[in-house]
């Protein structure tokens, strides 16, 4: 591990190797020692490291034109990109803007569906209700949807709060509804908070299908999906989907919001789609929408790098490898056997107290007490603790605090989507070996011992 001073800053972490290459679902440091990508980096490197055909087809177009600004030029990447992703969506969502990460994504969505309200004459319709927790992004904008003391902090007076409903973490409820119910109970909140804050001054409703770092893989029930489209509709909502996360096949199709038949109005997607070839994300919102904003003059908003060549090269060679080699299939069937895998932990780990996810989107959260779902005492720290056992071991997990970010602690399993059966047994015996030491640590129980 290096420990000499670099002029670079981040957040607070232990000290880590220099990279040296990466290798399908491995990475390398200069030591040699080879590390399993068990998060993909941040869900990010969907296609796996180092991909020759995607490298080719970037360096293709780096030898053509690395930078051509939307308002000089038209690039065939952002053109032949936006009509594949375009023909990705759900029907009605065909108008693309180009953007280079998922804060970007998010608060473009934001300023998109703001722009459309005011063009409708509802120029009182600003507010955008997120739920809670969640995570949207770390720009201003981003974070008055995402909240909370943790991320808001000392930002919150530079920007406008917005309103919030509770996140459907029905794995927490100790109540005898149906699942069906549950998701309806949830749900209905957003009527609620709607009708709370007045419906008139209601603009939007953005959530992640699947949750990500801040719920840990949270899936609603099915029943919640409909009814959320069900209220937006009735009040005059747009409706956003963030699929930074969880778009260009991470859940096992290629959107999450594929697996419930529910359709938002504006789709938020990164990560995944420039898969970590470069820095790449999109907005698509439907055409209706879009040409009203055209008509008025124009969208108010951009970024020097929206649309950029050698990223839409990039994504565009991603898109292509995912159906070339049938990877969102693969994510979905794999899904299913990381998911029995992680299922299997809690006969050994009674401190393991749920797995949940979709595809390759995994997570399982640790718990004092599976019947009550106390969490551990925080003061364990074993959202880091287990996190360092397992980089040690040479796997790579990504972790955070599940409740409210100070307590709770829940760990994503999201490897590269390419990944077979061979290497998630890999990856379950770095994990196994990793929790034994962290029981070991801590005096608590490992069955079959």
């Amino acid at each position: 591990m290096t420990t000499e001073q670099s002029n670079l800053f981040y957040l607070a972490t232990q000290p880590r190797p220099f990279l040296d290459h990466g290798e399908g679902i491995y990475l390398y440091d200069e030591s040699g020692k080879r590390y399993i990508d068990g998060s993909s980096g941040a869900m990010v490197s969907n296609i796996g490291h180092s991909n020759p055909r995607v490298l080719a087809k970037m360096k293709a177009q780096m030898d053509k034109a690395t930078f051509g600004y939307r308002l000089h030029f038209r690039t065939h990447p952002s053109e032949d990109l936006a009509t594949k992703l375009a023909g990705l969506m759900p029907e009605g969502l065909d108008r693309i803007f180009f953007v280079s990460g998922g804060s970007e994504a998010v608060e473009t969505a934001e300023k998109l569906a703001r722009q459309y309200a005011v063009t409708q004459g509802q120029s009182s319709r600003w507010k955008v209700i997120a739920r809670t927790p969640a995570y949207h992004g770390g720009t201003l904008g981003a974070l008055a949807l995402t909240g909370g003391k943790l991320f808001a902090g000392p930002f919150a007076p530079m920007f406008q709060d917005m309103p919030h409903v509770k996140a459907p973490t029905c794995y927490l409820d100790r109540d005898n509804l149906s699942d069906e119910d549950r998701g309806i109970k949830y749900a209905e909140m957003l009527r609620e908070r709607i009708e709370a804050e007045g419906a008139d001054t209601v603009l939007a409703f953005i959530m992640e299908p699947v949750g990500g770092a801040s719920t840990g893989a949270l899936v609603a029930p099915d029943s919640y999906y409909k009814r959320i489209r069900e209220i937006c509709d009735e009040y005059g909502v747009i409706l956003i989907f963030d699929e930074v996360m969880t778009g260009a096949g991470r859940t096992g199709t290629f959107l999450a919001c594929e697996h419930w038949g529910a359709t938002p109005d504006i789709i938020a997607m990164s990560k995944g789609l420039g898969a970590g070839y470069a820095p790449l994300g999109a907005v698509a919102a439907r055409r209706e929408m879009v040409d009203a904003l055209m008509e008025a003059g124009g969208f108010l908003h951009g970024f020097t790098y929206a649309g950029n060549p050698l990223a839409c090269a990039a994504g565009l060679a991603v898109l292509e490898e995912m159906e070339e080699q049938n990877i969102v299939q693969n994510c979905a069937a794999m899904g299913e056997v990381l998911h029995a895998r992680l299922k299997t932990l809690m006969d050994r780990y009674p401190f393991i107290g749920d797995v949940r996810g979709k595809g390759l989107l995994q997570a399982f959260e640790l718990m004092s007490d599976r019947d009550t779902k106390d969490p551990l005492p925080k003061e364990m720290n074993a959202h880091s603790e287990l996190v360092e056992l397992a980089y040690a071991r040479g796997l790579i997990l990504y972790s955070r605090r599940t409740r409210g970010g100070v307590e709770g602690d829940h760990f994503l399993v999201c490897p590269p989507l390419i990944i077979t059966e061979t290497q998630i047994d890999e990856i379950m015996a770095i994990l196994i070996d990793s929790l034994d030491a962290f029981a070991a640590n801590h005096d608590l129980p490992v069955m079959g011992q």
